[in-house]
């Protein structure tokens, strides 16, 4: 499909879906095809489809880039209310298979040989068909079963076109749209590209396997697949198969006989220990991500998407970590307005305002009673009517800490997330005032003057030899100047009044008191001085009135 054909389709899409108002946002209107209209379609269980659900369909109708967009948008509860969260959760990477032929074409290119002579068998019947890749099954000549995930073909391609459009669509809606201006669509959409073009080399996937399994070496609780190497390119992954029970499936659990409460502890010991240890972790930890062994051990897969917390953002995200525990409005306003990547202002007295209401919502109440998802909700709803915006990784480290709130009270009804984030915040506090936390910011803070005072000098001079050459020029806006420009306005004016009217009532004297022909007139000439006199000081009365 041509460009131009890709542009049509988005917005025929959009309008048909009732989503007019969103073509228009992003600037396709001229592409809407003359008589189009929206569908007039209802959900049969539920009557009319709501917005969130109308925005879902398009997503899945317009393929395999907007669903992996949709499906990055869930995961930012800061930017979109819950009813759009929950709705683009349900969208699924699902898509039709790729015909055996061509799986078979492209292991030959990448790997050298056909399926055949690389494995001792391989089942052509996919395990699973996503957008990017296909899954297949195999097992080695040592016996060991294994995953074959082998890319679409032209899969690069149809993702860097859509990718593009997008790019030139969020750059629109910022010219157009205020919002999103304010949240930096722009931004979000060059995230996400660099997110999914990631998802689409398996090297790296296979180098995500390699780090968790490095991080968790000595936890024997936690299973990582093994890459094998000599059959993986980028093009072409695979890894050790694993099985068991998904975490979610509570009667074969049960069968199975692991110990549910044990288990919701594996799995929050292992999720917090890649977000505040390892600050790397799996970003997408569905029950269908995580198998259970009969031991009890958890196996993870998946690793395409993943999440890393630079040194420089962990700090800034322990300090609103630690305030949302401790439930401190004036530092987790602070930590907030630190942590937030905005672009707008910010109104500090409301956001405090609104984070002591927070507060006091959760205040005195035991932590066996605190929901951690209910309170990230009510938080991350203020944060958009601040419009504040979290950084990326952030968002998805509450996205996560929900969905394993969500899993642990499903294996065990008892599940307190809340107490163990407590657990894990005071030890963040102890290591913030640490010798060694204290030195590193030290050094930090030593390097950055360090350079500062290395840089000043030439900075000053460079600043010095512009002036010398044109001049110095100093830029006023001018929404600034028109309240001092109004008032030198109105104080001029009085002054020329009042030099006026004293002018007149000098002449006026001089003539009574010089002018013999005037004097029988002298009643008269009283009486327009004094009418000068009471008009000035009504117009200065005026204009005072009028300033204040």
């Amino acid at each position: 499909m041509s460009r131009r054909g890709r542009y049509q389709e988005i917005a025929d899409t959009l309008v048909r879906h009732g989503l007019g108002f969103l073509a228009g946002a992003v600037g396709v209107t001229r592409w809407i095809p003359a008589g189009r209209t929206a569908d007039r379609r209802v959900d049969p269980g539920s009557g009319p489809y709501t917005t969130p659900q109308r925005i879902r369909l398009a997503l899945e109708e317009l393929g395999p880039t907007f669903v992996k967009l949709g499906q990055l948008l869930s995961t930012r509860p800061d930017l979109l209310p819950p009813a759009y969260i929950a709705e683009l959760s349900k969208l699924q990477d699902a898509a039709p298979p790729v015909p055996a032929e061509a799986i078979r074409r492209t292991i030959r290119e990448e790997l050298g040989a056909d399926p055949e002579e690389l494995f001792a068998s391989f089942e052509w019947t996919p395990l699973a068909s996503a957008s990017i890749g296909q899954a297949h099954t195999a097992t080695l000549a040592d016996g060991t079963e294994v995953v074959v995930k082998v890319r679409r073909p032209d899969a690069v391609r149809q993702v860097n076109e859509d990718l593009e459009i997008l790019t030139n669509l969020a750059e629109r809606a910022a010219r157009a749209w205020e919002a999103a201006r304010t949240y930096n669509i722009p931004g979000i959409v060059q995230e996400f590209a660099q997110t999914l073009r990631a998802e689409l080399d398996y090297l790296r996937e296979a180098r995500n396997a390699e780090r968790f399994a490095a991080n968790f070496a000595d936890r024997p609780e936690v299973v990582i697949p093994r890459v094998h190497w000599d059959t993986t390119s980028s093009r072409v992954l695979t890894l050790e198969r694993m099985t068991g029970t998904k975490i979610s499936d509570i009667a074969q659990l049960d069968a199975d006989g692991v110990d549910r409460r044990r288990l919701a502890r594996t799995g929050t010991e292992l999720m917090l220990q890649m977000l505040f240890e390892d600050r790397f972790f799996h970003a997408d930890p569905h029950p269908g991500n995580m198998f259970v062994h009969p031991d009890g051990s958890i196996a993870l897969i998946d690793f395409g998407m993943v999440g890393e917390i630079s040194e420089e953002l962990y700090e800034k995200f322990a300090a609103f970590f630690i305030a949302f525990t401790e439930r401190d409005p004036a530092a987790l306003a602070d930590a907030l307005i630190d942590l937030s990547v905005t672009r707008g202002s910010v109104d500090e007295d409301a956001l405090r305002i609104g984070l002591t209401s927070f507060v006091g919502r959760y205040s005195g109440r035991p932590l066996s009673e605190l929901h951690f998802s209910q309170m990230a909700t009510d938080l991350l709803r203020m944060v958009r009517e601040q419009r504040l915006q979290l950084p990326g990784p952030v968002s998805l480290v509450i996205k996560v800490l929900m969905m394993i709130e969500g899993i642990g009270v499903q294996l065990d009804p008892d599940f307190d997330l809340n107490a163990v984030l407590t657990r894990y915040a005071r030890r963040l506090t102890r290591e913030q005032l640490s010798l060694e936390a204290l030195l590193r910011r030290m050094g930090s803070g030593s390097a950055d003057a360090g350079a500062l005072l290395v840089e000043a000098p030439g900075r000053v001079r460079r600043l010095l030899a512009q002036v010398d050459r044109n001049g110095l020029e100093v830029h006023l806006r001018a929404a600034e100047l028109d309240p001092l420009v109004g008032r030198a306005e109105r104080i001029g004016n009085r002054l020329v009044a009042g030099m006026i009217v004293a002018a007149l009532i000098n002449g006026l004297g001089q003539l009574v008191v010089h002018e013999n022909r005037w004097r029988s007139w002298t009643s008269a000439l009283m009486g327009a001085g004094l009418t000068a006199v009471t008009a000035l000081g009504g117009y200065l009365a005026w204009t005072t009135k009028r300033r204040r």
